[in-house]
């Protein structure tokens, strides 16, 4: 990449509030405009100039339906920037209410990144499957034949045999500073863990809440205790 395209990169993150959206949009879902200026506290006609820059950049993608117009992050490569991005911060301050304690510690032990998991939980995953020989580390991250079928047994997913998404790739996760795993791997954790009921979302933000179903799963499949 050029040093001018890296550093226009880095100036669409450089605003509070486009950084505001973007952490948002880590759920993995569309919001509209309105939603977001909502979120970041800014008024709409400033909410639509900041969508404006970071569409323009590739950091976001819009659809229009009818009035309506939702955006969503550009894809894995844009949300794996942010989250990793997010990992280079100085500690957030402390919390100034209980509502948003609550909802950072939520946040902190089981959440969404993108379509796939983060948090204690997701980095636990992750180690899991490492030591079970399910991905191996030899020369990067590779899922072993023992993780395929583990996939298919466990997830019911096979692996697309052509696919411009890579099966399993590392992601720095920004409260545990230590990887939890994305891709299509990643991606099929979190849909079946949802599907099965084993998480479930916590309001509207990104946080997931550990069912007792998903206790036993967890802890049978990989042997994780949370």
């Amino acid at each position: 990449m050029p040093p001018l395209a890296l550093a226009e990169t880095a100036a669409l993150l450089a605003d509070r509030t486009r950084a505001a959206f973007c952490l948002a949009l880590l759920d993995g879902r569309a919001w509209t405009a309105g939603e977001l200026a909502r979120h970041a506290g800014v008024r709409p006609s400033t909410a639509s100039e900041h969508l404006s820059r970071l569409i323009a950049g590739g950091l976001l993608t819009e659809e229009r339906q009818g009035r309506h117009r939702y955006v969503r992050l550009a894809g894995p490569e844009a949300a794996t920037l942010v989250e990793t991005l997010s990992s280079y911060s100085p500690p957030a301050p402390r919390p100034t209410s209980l509502r948003e304690s609550t909802r950072l510690t939520a946040e902190a032990r089981a959440r969404t990144c993108y379509d796939h998991l983060a948090g204690r939980l997701g980095v636990a995953l992750a180690d899991a499957m490492i030591d079970r020989g399910l991905v191996a580390t030899d020369s990067g991250l590779a899922v072993t034949p023992t993780g395929r079928a583990w996939l298919a047994d466990s997830l019911a997913f096979s692996p697309p045999a052509r696919s411009r998404r890579p099966l399993v790739r590392s992601c720095l996760d920004w409260t545990e500073r230590r990887p939890h795993l994305a891709g299509a791997l990643g991606a099929a954790l979190r849909t079946t863990a949802l599907t099965r009921d084993w998480l479930h979302p916590v309001g509207t933000g990104r946080a997931l809440a550990l069912t007792p179903e998903g206790t036993r799963a967890f802890r049978d499949l990989l042997g994780v205790e949370l």
